[in-house]
């Protein structure tokens, strides 16, 4: 049931993965980059990718059980509370039960937990709380395969930030599960001779994932378990609605429960 990508969308991943170099050289170079009308400092010297470790007992996690199979991830509430905590009150009141996966995207992501088999929110839910969720970005949270990232969903902006740039992104319900973009050799070398400082890219090419969605999206837990589930999700036989490449066949969440590592419920 897999797709393979078409030239068209292995050139856009090609120029996004271009895009993601020249941001990354920048962050470094000036060591800040705006976003919600903040400023995120970026200091190589303290960056701590949490996600190269193991969980630990009693981190909190997330298993979401889908009629594929299922996969669990450790959460980052001290990185992303805001979302982390609107994640797990949508979780424990079973929000997610019967949502569908929406978008398996070439191999590389699959967008799931919406209630309309298309992906769009439904009409009320736009501007409800748990769709209003400020964006948070950390230094340590990068979209490696595996990662967990809540979709955007609006931008709110001034005048002077639609002609200047800059406004207050927000995220919602909607998630995201990050599997990889190829990479091959020649983006490899292009990714290292591009950047002085390589740990954030050397991941990139050893463990897998999405190099365009860094500092993007927030990032909220980690796969540790049932990596091929994700693969999976993100490689069904799909075709665009003008959106999303929606699954030609229906895959639902079953369940999200959340528990804590160690325990009978996380493992």
């Amino acid at each position: 049931m897999k797709i393979k990508s078409s030239p068209a969308v292995r050139v856009i991943i090609i120029s996004a993965v271009v895009m993601f170099l020249l941001s990354l050289a920048l962050l470094f170079a000036a060591q800040v980059r705006e976003d919600n009308n903040r400023y995120i400092t970026i200091d190589p010297d303290t960056i701590d990718l949490v996600q190269l470790r193991s969980p630990e007992k009693g981190d909190p996690t997330a298993t979401v059980v889908t009629s594929l199979g299922q996969f669990s991830f450790v959460l980052y509430p001290d990185k992303s509370p805001k979302a982390v905590e609107n994640f797990i009150r949508l979780a424990e009141s079973g929000y997610y039960d019967d949502t569908f996966v929406f978008n398996s995207d070439s191999g590389v992501y699959a967008g799931m937990g919406s209630k309309e088999r298309s992906g769009e929110l439904a009409a009320d839910a736009a501007g409800s709380d748990c769709e209003r969720v400020p964006r948070e970005l950390s230094q340590d949270l990068w979209p490696f395969k595996g990662a967990v990232m809540m979709m955007n969903t609006s931008l709110d902006r001034t005048f002077s930030q639609k002609l200047l740039g800059g406004g207050e992104y927000y995220n919602g319900s909607r998630f995201i599960a990050a599997n990889t973009i190829e990479f091959t050799d020649d983006m490899k070398k292009e990714m290292l001779d591009a950047s002085d400082y390589t740990t954030i890219t050397d991941v990139f090419i050893e463990k897998g994932g999405i190099p365009n969605f860094s500092q993007q999206m927030t990032v909220i837990g980690q796969t540790y378990e049932g990596l091929e589930v994700v693969e999976a999700l993100s490689s069904l036989q799909a075709k665009s609605n003008g959106y999303y490449m929606n699954p030609d066949e229906d895959v639902k969440i079953i369940s999200v429960t959340i528990g804590e590592y160690g325990s009978s419920t996380a493992e």
